[in-house]
Parts: C-alpha cells; structure tokens; sequence
C-alpha cells in the first residue's frame, strides 16, 4: 500500500525524501511486495526489513536524494549481503518532492520506472478501479509500478490522554491500516506532537461525542474519571460499535456491570464490553498494558482476516 500521508508529512518536514519499496522478489524476502520505507538526510522512517538490506538501501536511498528518475535494483539476498533468506529482492527507490509528489487514480499510483508508455495490463487494472472499485495488489507489471493507496481499514478511538493513553497511542499508532481518534477534555493533555495518523480531539464533553463515532469503530476507553468512563461505556452501547475495552480492575467492572443493567442494558449486551483490558501477566506499567492490550488488537485482525478466507 502506498502511503501518501506519510510521505506527504515526510516531505514536508523533511524536505526531499526517497521512497524504496519492495517490488518483486524471487524466494525468500524479509518483506512482502509492497513493503517500504521513508529515507530523508536525516532520518527515515518505515521498514523493508532484513538488516543488511535495508542498511544498504538506506546508504543508497541517502546518496540518491538530488536525482530525478527512479532507480531499479535487484539484490541477492545470500551471496551478495551474507543474509539467511537465499532469495533476491527488486527495489524501487524514488525521491519525492514538493512538486513531485505522485497523484492517484481510482485509489491506485501507477507511474513508469523506465519512461515507457502504460501497458495495456496497467490500463485494464485502473479501468477495474474506477468502475469495480477493486484495487490491485502492489506489483512491477511490464515496466511499471503499481500500488493501490493505503486507506484505513480499522478505525479506533481512544478515549483518555493520560500515561495509559499515549502509551496506547505510542503502539498502535505505527501499526498499518489504522486510523486512531484521540480524545480527551483540555489541549494540554496531550503530548506536543502526534502521529500523522492520529486525530486529536479536545471534547469539554467526550461523552457527547460518542454520536459521531462510526458504528464500526474500535473503542479503548482509559480517561481519568469512572464517572466519565462509566458514562461513554453507556452510550457507546446505545451507539453501537465494533469493540469496546475498559481500563480499571474487576471490582470496578463488577460495579460497572451493575450501573450498566440499572440504566437498562441487558447482561448479553453489558458483555460486549471487555474489562479489564491488557494481559495481567505482562503487569500494570501503562507499556506493559498497552503491549498486552496491542496484542489484542493484532490478534483480532488476523482472527477477522481468518475467517473471512475460511467463508470464500
């Protein structure tokens, strides 16, 4: 998936910025295709994985800044960089600029690596897109390279900006496909900067935010009040939504279970929400909850992605 938050906010920061994404690779490779990473003068961000490799075209990417056309390796995994995989890996390394950066079409970054005309597979794949809707895998296809645009596929709010709060944001943040809304009642709460992917939002009243959250979203409440907490576990069941944690113990969530079915909830739906949140083994530092409660989130995933093969 390309990502053109993330180089947008790469650039614009940074200034000239290449791109190396993993094009095609034969055996083994320590990512999929499709796979990339962000490399500035000073800095990157991003992985294309394998130690070797990527320092290498990190080194490379680095040397490659002030050029305009993209460039076109192939490495061998074993004999050339010493690395376990025994496959070989194609890498495309492009810089972007301000005035460079790629437009999408149908959701889809198709651009030429060598100059040449679009072939006729590249049309009939943006002809699926716009009228389908159907993206195509990231591939090097006759010359060309094709990646659909990454878009979230999961969307979670986190409600609370305390410890527990940014560590939670700090974790899942980075992860792919992930759209997070963070909530909390006053600016300062929130550390200076955030994510790209992150959306702040100061609520004098969170609670009454609830109603614009998508019935599909993801929910992780951790504020600073019981009372508040209390409060959007109650309308996040009348709402709706796809999951839902609590922070707190099992004697806070026994008391919650109670107030939940005085204010009309029934056991069945109560349940829906998962209390305590976070592994007990992994202890109650707020990094240690958000590995455990990250771990989760992760699981349900592949968990989600599992049975929807099973079912085609």
């Amino acid at each position: 998936m390309f990502d053109l938050a993330s180089l947008h906010t790469a650039v614009t920061d940074h200034g000239p910025t290449a791109r190396v994404v993993i094009a095609a690779h034969d055996g083994s490779s320590p990512r999929e295709v499709g796979a990339s990473m962000l490399v500035w003068a000073t800095g990157q961000s991003g992985t294309i994985g394998g130690g070797a490799l990527e320092h290498e075209a990190t080194t490379r990417a680095r040397a490659h800044l002030d050029a305009t056309r993209p460039l076109l390796t192939r490495e061998a995994l074993g004999p050339r960089l010493g690395q376990c995989c025994g496959g070989a890996v194609t890498l495309l390394t492009e810089v972007f600029t301000p005035d460079t950066l790629p437009q999408a079409e149908a959701g889809v970054i198709a651009r030429p690596i060598d100059g040449r005309p679009m072939p006729l597979a590249v049309k009939r794949l943006l002809a699926r897109a716009r009228g389908e809707g159907v993206l195509p895998r990231p591939a090097l296809l006759q010359g060309w390279m094709v990646e659909p645009v990454a878009r979230p596929d999961r969307h979670l709010w986190i409600w609370g900006a305390g410890h527990v709060g940014r560590a939670l944001t700090a974790v899942i943040a980075p992860l792919p496909g992930v759209a997070i809304t963070w909530i909390d009642i006053a600016a300062d709460r929130f550390p200076e900067t955030v994510p790209g992917t992150v959306t702040v939002r100061v609520e004098a009243d969170p609670a009454g935010a609830v109603t614009t959250a998508p019935q599909d979203a993801e929910h992780l409440i951790v504020t600073f009040s019981h009372a508040l907490d209390l409060d959007l576990c109650h309308r996040l069941l009348t709402h709706g939504f796809a999951t839902c944690g609590l922070i707190g113990s099992a004697t806070k969530w026994a008391r919650f279970r109670s107030r939940l079915a005085a204010l009309g909830h029934a056991p069945g739906t109560i349940a829906r929400i998962d209390s305590p949140i976070g592994d007990p083994a992994l202890g109650k530092h707020p990094q240690a909850i958000a590995l455990g409660v990250a771990t989760d989130f992760l699981r349900r995933k592949h968990q989600n992605a599992s049975r929807q093969e099973s079912a085609g």
